[in-house]
């Protein structure tokens, strides 16, 4: 059975520092199907972003045994399948972990002698910070591929999505931020056989 590709000629804008990738409808890529991916770097050399919907069953005191004892809450995300054995984090407090601003008010990396240190005194929460393993990289030329092969819609870097909306409503409210003429895209069941 062939499905027709209803979001083919939708104009999605290119990738860039700062935008959401959002990933098509049909996408069935067991990594990313359903993902948003907020991107902190892009450019000839390649593309580095963290998925910002896809919550991992572990805290941050899971992971790091000497913070176990502060019990944080923080939650650990699945930032992508390229060196799941590392950890990054997005922020919105560089005056508390320095960082690189991708855009206003959103800040990628910093101190993690820092962020230990906030977390041990109960400073920081999921309010501000956003802590990933791995993350979802391009090499050159490979996400330009991607988005002519309709895998990707591009939409705008926004502080509610990211730190403010429930994962399992990040993908839909991304997509219909698009615009109206995309929001049927987030009504699309995940298997389109099942309609």
């Amino acid at each position: 059975m062939e499905f027709i590709n209803i979001a083919e000629n939708l104009k999605p804008q290119p990738p860039e520092k700062g935008k959401l990738l959002i990933a098509g409808p049909f996408l069935n890529d067991s990594e990313f199907a359903r993902t948003v991916v907020f991107m902190c770097e892009h450019g000839e050399e390649g593309s580095v972003g963290y998925t910002i919907n896809q919550p991992l069953n572990i805290t941050i005191g899971d992971l790091i045994q000497e913070l176990e004892p502060y019990q944080s809450e923080i939650v650990v995300y699945k930032g992508g399948p390229v060196q799941p054995d590392t950890l990054h984090f997005l922020h919105t407090i560089p005056a508390q972990l320095g960082g690189v601003e991708v855009i206003p008010g959103i800040y990628w990396g910093g101190s993690f002698e820092l962020f230990k240190d906030l977390v041990r005194g109960s400073l920081i929460s999921e309010k501000n910070i956003r802590v990933f393993l791995g993350y979802s990289g391009w090499s050159e030329g490979q996400l330009a591929r991607e988005m002519n092969e309709g895998t990707w819609f591009v939409g705008p870097g926004k502080k509610n999505i990211i730190f403010d909306t429930d994962c399992d409503e990040v993908w839909k409210t991304a997509i219909e931020d698009l615009g109206k003429e995309y929001s049927f895209l987030a009504h699309i069941p995940i298997d389109p056989q099942m309609n």
